[in-house]
């Protein structure tokens, strides 16, 4: 290999267009998914504190967000509702008319090719904040499974094109795959959060949507921030169980464990770019202490070179814009 003088690697960063002629990794708007929390009521459009830029919608709010998305070419949004009503068992997120199924019918109707993915967890339903059904204390595992496999079959009765459980419990997507198969919905795929760790990064979407736990914490179900081969357990699994893509869960701060996903299984991989990232970002650029789109796209321009194929990512639609500026 010939070494400097005759090896010179700035001849190819000199100009955009070289840059560009090489460049080994493209984010695109296609790569992207934008989250929405949906919220009981009408006329609402309300924006969260902690993520300046994101906003509360009820259903019939949503008409003018879903027309922006489309014209940027983000080809899909990740729903959440938010309701007033809950219980121990989180049953509102079974309810046939509730703010999720009813902005489903809404989004397919106005934008039939806007893939509308959906978020199956309990914790935004339940009293407790917890993601599943609490005995005697804890988190029950098995007796989760169940309301689960209903909340997904409801959000595919409506029009959903994906379910993504996001509870973190053992055989949900064994349970969800049975419950959508068995009720002629196979064709509809599961983007499981496989790999969703017990992370400080997800504060203001517990803001945004009402999620908090009342007591404890996560850590039973959620992954222990250290690990990594964990990680690779937890995506096999949920892969032999059925999960069409699956997904790890922050982003940033883990980039190595998409590195090693990516280079451990051939299924589509998706990053969720979480609310404390975006949130960071947001605060700093609000100070002038960083260029608040340069680190927008150098960090989604990162968790797309670690291999994710698709990036959740509260920034999707003013990254998609910047994008249409650049191309």
């Amino acid at each position: 290999m010939p070494l400097f003088p005759d090896l010179r690697m700035r001849r190819l960063r000199k100009s955009p267009a070289l840059r560009s002629l090489v460049r080994e990794s493209h984010l695109d708007p296609g790569d992207l998914v934008f989250p929405l929390f949906i919220v009981e009521g009408k006329g609402i459009k309300k924006e969260i504190d902690s993520m300046p830029g994101i906003f509360h919608f009820s259903v019939d709010s949503l008409a003018a967000e879903i027309d922006e998305l489309a014209r940027l070419k983000v080809p899909g949004v990740l729903l959440f509702g938010v309701v007033n009503d809950k219980d121990e068992t989180g049953s509102a997120a079974l309810n046939p008319e509730g703010v999720v199924q009813q902005a489903i019918r809404v989004i397919k109707k106005a934008a039939p090719h806007m893939i509308v993915v959906t978020d199956i967890c309990l914790c935004e339903y339940t009293d407790h904040g917890h993601c599943g059904v609490v005995v005697n204390g804890d988190v029950d595992n098995d007796s989760t499974l169940p309301l689960l496999a209903k909340m997904a079959f409801s959000h595919a009765s409506c029009g959903a094109d994906i379910v993504a459980p996001s509870d973190m419990m053992d055989g949900r997507v064994r349970a969800i795959r049975q419950a959508l198969d068995g009720n002629g919905f196979k064709h509809i795929p599961i983007l499981s959060y496989a790999a969703k760790y017990a992370s400080a990064f997800y504060g203001p979407f517990r803001e945004a949507a009402g999620s908090a736990p009342q007591f404890g914490d996560r850590r039973s179900y959620q992954m222990d921030p250290p690990n990594v081969r964990e990680a690779l357990r937890e995506i096999e699994e949920d892969i032999n169980e059925g999960a069409d893509i699956v997904m790890v869960k922050p982003a940033l701060a883990y980039l190595d464990v998409i590195s090693k996903a990516r280079d451990s299984f051939n299924c589509p991989l998706a990053a969720y770019n979480v609310s404390g990232e975006y949130a960071m970002v947001k605060a700093a650029a609000s100070r002038g202490w960083i260029d608040g789109k340069r680190v927008t796209l150098e960090i989604l321009g990162s968790i797309k070179r670690a291999g994710a194929d698709v990036i959740i990512s509260y920034h999707a639609k003013e990254a998609a814009a910047w994008l249409d500026e650049q191309a």
